[in-house]
């Protein structure tokens, strides 16, 4: 979505290391992860931190999202651990939001950092639907659009999804400064 707008290198390619997430919510999660590339890089940075957050589990799995079932990043076993513990929910009381804080630091100790958060709500499916997308996208209802996150085409999630709305309304904020 930043393509031809601004040049965008990435962490592997400036070989930034991860650094743990240690914060407890997605705008502290995203902020580490600015200030760490930014002070390895050298270079202005944006991070962000999703999730997927529902209601019926006390917002879980939240912060938690990428590791809930262990494993960082097997969304095969996030999803099916989800499904699993909305077996009992009744199809009324399934909410659920997708949510990321992104952050742009122009320098790592950035005393003002612009801080965006986007949320996009929807119900938790009883199973998987679609191909497209990642994550928890198959068993994201979408009630707009009457289907699942991973069947929408990338560029209609991209005007829906937490993410894309939480870019966009970042990069107004950096036209505006």
């Amino acid at each position: 979505m930043l393509d031809g707008l601004y040049e965008v290198v990435s962490m592997s390619d400036r070989k930034v290391e991860e650094v743990p997430e240690t914060g407890l919510t997605f705008v502290e999660n995203a902020l580490i992860k600015a200030r760490n590339a930014s002070e390895q890089s050298g270079l202005p940075a944006l991070a962000d931190d999703s999730g997927i957050v529902v209601d019926a589990l006390s917002g879980e799995p939240g912060i938690y999202s990428a590791r809930y079932a262990g494993n960082h990043g097997d969304d095969e076993a996030n999803t099916q651990k989800l499904l699993d513990e909305m077996q009992g929910v009744a199809d009324g009381d399934r909410s659920a939001r997708f949510w990321c804080a992104i952050v742009f630091v122009e320098h790592a100790n950035d005393p003002t950092p612009i801080i965006i958060q986007r949320g996009w709500e929807g119900e938790i499916l009883r199973k998987k639907v679609g191909e497209n997308g990642f994550g928890y996208d198959p068993i994201f209802y979408v009630p707009t659009h009457s289907c699942a996150s991973a069947e929408l085409a990338p560029e209609i999630k991209n005007t829906l999804s937490h993410r894309g709305r939480a870019l966009i309304a970042l990069l107004k904020e950096l036209k505006a400064c």
